[in-house]
């Protein structure tokens, strides 16, 4: 009786969602694994999440619910992390809570086919952005952080990627893997906040997303921990590797699902 229960209450859940409870499953498995990577790197879960969740929902609710999961996340131990940052993540949070409504706005005007181009393209240049070599005594100026927050702003509402300028502007510059890591981590936060409450403003949230999000927030905090477990005890190759190949990977499936029929 109870199994039969917990098979209707499954099925409710594939209903009201439209979505197979296979895909739901998988979604799950990518939240996993997302936010493991997001645990070790500070930085990853969007990026890995959105082009892979994307081929289950439309782009721009993929997004949404991405934001919405980075925020529930980012909330669990932000007084710590905000602590250990750098104060330059105060300032590019800022800049890009500010154009993160803009993003938003251009991704739910763009057909969903050339967002998943562009969400693809991003998702590439984020991989090949973690290759580049570090800049040893490079102290980014008022500008450069300003850019970089206004970039991570766009990236957000468009494509749920506040990463790609924000990982290279920390990673490449020599202060400890702990400082760069819970300064990421306060910025994401930030921009979580601004996408979140901007696509609540602008009305392109709905409960479904709030609905998926929750669904797959169990597996993103149980990723996030067993991440942040892991964290130092990995050598710097090492880790790169592991979240570079991740990256391409999310990459090669969001174009994949360009090419392949519906």
């Amino acid at each position: 009786m109870e199994g039969c229960l917990d098979y209707a209450r499954h099925e409710r859940v594939r209903d009201v969602l439209d979505v197979p409870l296979l895909s739901l499953a998988l979604c799950a498995l990518a939240a996993f694994v997302a936010a493991f990577v997001r645990g070790i790197a500070g930085f990853g879960m969007a990026i890995l999440l959105v082009p892979l969740i994307g081929l289950v929902i439309p782009p721009g609710e993929a997004v949404v619910v991405s934001n919405m999961l980075a925020l529930m996340i980012g909330l669990v131990g932000a007084r710590k992390v905000w602590a250990a940052g750098e104060k330059s993540a105060g300032v590019i949070g800022g800049a890009a809570m500010l154009l993160t409504p803009v993003g938003l706005l251009a991704l739910f005007a763009t057909p969903p086919e050339v967002a998943r181009v562009l969400i693809a393209i991003v998702a590439l240049a984020a991989f090949l952005m973690v290759l580049l070599p570090a800049r040893p005594g490079h102290a980014p100026g008022k500008v450069e952080t300003g850019l970089t927050g206004a970039a991570a702003g766009l990236l957000t509402g468009f494509a749920g990627m506040p990463g790609p300028p924000v990982v290279p502007y920390y990673l490449r510059r020599p202060i400890p893997r702990e400082v760069a890591r819970a300064s990421m981590l306060t910025v994401f936060l930030l921009t979580s906040i601004a996408s979140t409450a901007a696509a609540l403003a602008l009305g392109l949230a709905s409960w479904r997303d709030a609905l998926f999000a929750a669904l797959l927030f169990g597996p993103v905090l149980v990723g996030n921990h067993l991440g942040a477990k892991a964290f130092g005890k990995v050598s710097d190759p090492v880790w790169r590797g592991f979240v570079g190949f991740l990256l391409a990977m999310s990459a090669l499936m969001a174009v994949l699902r360009l090419i392949t029929p519906n």
